[in-house]
């Protein structure tokens, strides 16, 4: 699915004076893939099984985004019991979700430059993982962690933190990319530049108004903040 183009302003900020940037840990959906058609079908299909008639209320879903399934289900006082259905339409469907264009080059290109690389995902791990690997992008990550696999998901720093320890890498020389507040709150509390991303088609402003280290509004933008190749 496409998304019109962002009407912010296109002018990238200067990089933060902390690095040098070592790794970049990204969110998964919105940022790296575009799911949210196939999460709205997946969605509707466990609403219409658990719940019953009526239209399921994936625009108030999609506002919570980036959370563990779960999680969100309580929040919206909906059963836990959609979650199987849910992740298993996901399963079926995973051949429909494309990755961003601009992705896959920007990924190719960091892995060159010798960055480490982590996905830190509101989906369970196992999914994550999945999806990545059909998609054909999952050796370009050193490490891929689910909502599943941390004691508390975003917006707790855990995720971020994880992901830092099996790269190896400290807080002030790493990136948290996200296209969702609770990334950027999670990456603030573990310490590392936070970096908002624009091209998910979501509701930009609140993001800008969470006040991201950083605003790209392409994928091939994070290249700037990362221009040398780095030796481990």
């Amino acid at each position: 699915m496409t998304h019109p183009p962002s009407t912010v302003d296109v002018t990238l900020p200067p990089p933060p004076a902390r690095g040098p940037i070592r790794a970049v840990v990204f969110d998964l959906d919105g940022v790296v893939v575009d799911s949210s058609a196939v999460m709205r079908e997946a969605f509707s299909i466990a609403y219409a099984e658990v719940v019953g008639d009526g239209p399921a209320p994936f625009e108030e879903y999609n506002r919570h985004m980036g959370r563990y399934f779960p999680d969100i289900m309580r929040l919206m006082g909906l059963p836990l019991e959609m979650e199987e259905p849910f992740v298993r339409e996901s399963y079926r469907m995973a051949h429909l979700v494309p990755l961003f264009p601009g992705v896959r080059q920007t990924l190719e290109e960091l892995h060159g430059r010798g960055v480490r690389m982590a996905i830190a995902t509101g989906k369970s791990g196992p999914r994550a993982r999945s999806l990545l690997d059909t998609l054909g992008v999952l050796d370009l990550f050193d490490q891929v962690i689910g909502s599943d696999e941390v004691a508390r998901p975003k917006p707790a720093p855990d995720i971020v933190l994880a992901a830092l320890g099996h790269l190896d890498v400290p807080p002030e020389q790493a990136m948290m990319v996200g296209d969702a507040v609770i990334d950027l709150l999670s990456g603030r509390d573990a310490g590392v530049t936070t970096v908002a991303t624009t091209w998910h088609g979501g509701d930009v402003a609140v993001l800008l108004a969470a006040g991201p280290d950083v605003v790209v509004h392409a994928p091939t933008d994070l290249l700037a903040y990362c221009p040398a190749a780095l030796v481990p």
